[in-house]
């Protein structure tokens, strides 16, 4: 869960997620990333070693030219998790035990109260 929390905090800065869309499409050098998004090259450098270290993308150099895609593996791993954890978040999420039990104990009292708020109506 710790890869797809860091892929997942990538991808909530809208200009990481910018860019990681615009990599979906093409494969694409900073240089290019800056004339699309129009931000300083500094902050590209930056955004994209955020989405490195989260193994969102991949570089490939060309001479003095380093080119951006996505590391198309690590995200569809990350999407699959997410859906999995949603649908069955006991078997796939790693929260702690502990808010199973607390959510259980929470749900039953719910439960219960609801139970007997119905006896009191005529």
């Amino acid at each position: 869960m710790n890869d797809t929390l860091e892929v997942l905090k990538a991808l909530a800065q809208s200009t990481r997620l910018r860019i990681v869309l615009l990599l979906a499409e093409a494969e694409l050098c900073s240089c290019e990333l800056v004339e699309i998004l129009e931000i300083s090259q500094p902050a590209i450098s930056q955004h994209m070693n955020v989405l490195r270290q989260a193994g969102l993308i991949e570089e490939r150099k060309t001479g003095t030219w380093v080119y951006y895609r996505l590391a198309q593996a690590n995200l569809e791993q990350t999407l699959q998790w997410l859906g999995k954890a949603i649908q069955e978040p006991r078997t796939y999420a790693t929260a702690p035990a502990d808010d199973w039990a607390k959510l259980d104990k929470l749900l039953a009292e719910r439960a219960q109260n609801c139970e007997s708020d119905d006896r009191h109506i005529p």
